[in-house]
């Protein structure tokens, strides 16, 4: 970050206040706002914190007009083609690329880390077994620093490296675990001579009664599923983790506080919504009727367009490609759902109304029926989400704890309620 020749200037009254611009590697221009409340006594208002940049960061970087994601630097359509989940959370971890002895040792810390306390697998029983997968996520994540105590030092590099692979490594037994207790099924430990994805799938839709084969297809999917999802800078979830975490929080609450964020609708189960929506649609001969609704805002268009990406969502065009791999590979092609989806597709990519406000499919609407056909429920799909998330979390929030510059988070506000007044006694009162 450097730092602009030229000062912003804003005038308060009859002063006028000095402040710096700052550059980044890419992206706009960005003024410094820090000293303005010293200096002008006045706030600035940014409802939502859309203008607002809340830390610096070397991590991920978004381009929304020309469509970009970056990780490090590299393009996220790159990782999900040519790299696999591991080495993408490696890369997003320590800032580049394992050579094969980094990656080897890597890989292996990942994978020794996977089981859980024996007592763990006691909490689960605490739920009910209708509770959403998210309601366990939450408190089960949160429940590992109970468990975990010997990692909670912040201030320990190593101690934050430990919990670091603990999280990554055991966020996916935990979430098969929460999917295993709410279909009512026993929990499946995980094998070590599995790869990263290929362990969850197993964990998940294995059963004692017969030997689990994994799908090369399903796990190339997963896998790119997971890398897609890895980390998408300061959005909701990220942002609370980093605020919980600022306040010197141990990891494992951090990581459930970005759990609970996601769990809204608005953020992580934009999928699930997607999904819904092919089903209320329920056959290809119901869509001019919903599109024609959609045009006159009768209905909600969900899985298309992005807050951030007004162009095509990059991650969608891996996504795509991956959903019609599923969907070959174990899809039934005569499934209403699916020829909904396809036909929908088709109308999103070639109608003005939908190109005009470049409404393109986004991620969401092809990794719902990406997931459904892969066998998971609408419930598993946020969880799906926090595990492939955990990455970006942790590295995000190892980046803030090793920031001198940051302090514990305190928006302000603009006060709009009453005066200061004086107290009337329960008699006195009209």
């Amino acid at each position: 970050m450097t730092q602009g020749s030229n000062p912003a200037k804003i005038t308060i009254g009859e002063q006028v206040i000095d402040l710096p611009v700052l550059k980044g590697t890419l992206g706009p221009d960005v003024v410094d706002i820090r000293k303005l409340y010293g200096a002008g006594d006045v706030f600035t208002y940014d409802p939502g914190f859309t203008s607002t940049a809340s830390c610096e960061s070397k991590i991920t970087f978004i381009d929304g007009d020309e469509g970009v994601l970056l990780h490090r630097g590299y393009p996220i359509d790159q990782l999900a083609e040519k790299s696999n989940f591991l080495e993408t959370c490696y890369l997003l971890l320590h800032g580049e690329l394992p050579n094969a002895a980094a990656y080897e040792q890597f890989e292996n810390t990942i994978t020794r880390h996977t089981m859980l306390h024996a007592q763990f697998d006691r909490f689960f029983e605490g739920f009910r077994r209708d509770a959403h997968p998210m309601a366990i996520m939450t408190g089960a994540v949160g429940a590992l620093s109970a468990f975990y105590h010997d990692s909670l030092d912040i201030q320990d590099a190593k101690q934050r490296e430990i919990s670091a692979h603990r999280l990554i490594a055991k966020m996916p037994t935990i979430a098969a675990r929460a999917f295993k207790y709410s279909v009512g099924q026993p929990f499946v430990y995980p094998k070590n001579d599995l790869s990263y994805s290929e362990n969850f799938l197993r964990m998940c839709f294995a059963v004692p009664a017969e030997e689990y084969v994994p799908n090369p297809v399903l796990t190339k999917a997963m896998d790119r599923i997971f890398i897609l999802h890895a980390d998408h800078e300061q959005n909701a979830s990220t942002s609370t983790v980093r605020l919980a975490g600022s306040s010197g929080a141990n990891p494992f609450a951090c990581i459930a506080a970005g759990i609970a964020c996601l769990w809204g609708p608005s953020h992580g189960g934009a999928n699930e919504e997607a999904l819904n929506m092919l089903k209320e649609i329920g056959t290809p001969e119901r869509i001019p009727e919903f599109i024609a609704g959609v045009k006159d805002r009768k209905y909600k268009l969900m899985g298309f367009g992005h807050r951030v990406y007004k162009n095509y969502d990059p991650r969608a065009k891996v996504m795509q490609s991956t959903c019609h791999e599923v969907l070959t590979a174990v899809g039934d092609p005569n499934d209403p759902l699916l020829q909904v989806a396809r036909e929908l597709e088709r109308i999103a990519l070639n109608d003005d109304f939908f190109v005009s406000r470049k409404l393109y499919p986004n991620i969401d609407f092809y990794s719902g029926i990406t997931l459904s056909a892969m066998g998971f429920p609408t419930t598993m799909f946020t969880v799906l989400f926090a595990l492939a998330r955990t990455v970006g979390w942790i590295a995000q929030w190892k980046e803030m704890i090793e920031d001198p510059s940051q302090k514990i988070g305190r928006p302000r506000q603009i006060y709009t309620g009453s005066a200061a007044r004086d107290f009337v006694p329960l008699s006195q009162r009209g």
